[in-house]
């Protein structure tokens, strides 16, 4: 058992990716995100595919409508370890 490798991080995740990956989680669509946010769908599409920054501001509604930190959707790929060591 002790012939193994430690499992690593293999993708990076955009702020867009983040958005979309956690409104898929709860089974929200666009729309339904919209509603919840005040934010236009068409906004969150362009986020979501990367043709629109996702913005501070942003991030806080979202966020509060995705019911996450403001950070776990601008900062997707920071690695609190690797950065404390640093």
């Amino acid at each position: 058992m002790n012939d193994y490798t430690l499992a690593k991080r293999s993708i990076e995740v955009s702020p867009g990716e983040s958005v979309k990956i956690l409104r898929e989680l709860q089974e929200f669509s666009q729309n339904e995100l919209a509603k919840k946010s005040g934010i236009p769908q068409s906004t969150i599409s362009a986020i979501e595919n990367g043709r629109m920054q996702l913005g501070v501001e942003r991030a806080k509604v979202l966020a509060r409508a995705l019911h996450c930190h403001p950070a776990v959707l601008v900062f997707p790929g920071w690695n609190i370890e690797h950065e404390s060591a640093a």
